[in-house]
């Protein structure tokens, strides 16, 4: 079901913080969270928010394929 952003709440951001750490998408849990934390007006309640969502690595570390190095003939 769309909603209309607008309506959406801190309980609504936070909900979607949490599914998206489950599914192990940490930068999206993270801003989702930020969003949540910036809708509460308690600062202690958005410090535990956003402590419990911490934003992630910058850095991506992927598997890469390894390459035989290249070897040039001469003739």
């Amino acid at each position: 079901m769309t909603r209309d952003p607008a309506e959406l709440t801190a309980s609504d951001y936070l909900d979607g913080a949490r599914e998206m750490a489950s599914a192990n998408r940490s930068f999206l849990a993270h801003l989702l969270a930020e969003e949540a934390a910036r809708l509460t007006a308690d600062p202690a309640t958005a410090a535990g928010i956003r402590a419990s969502f911490p934003a992630p690595a910058t850095t991506r570390e992927e598997d890469q394929p390894t390459c035989p190095p290249a070897t040039t003939s001469t003739p």
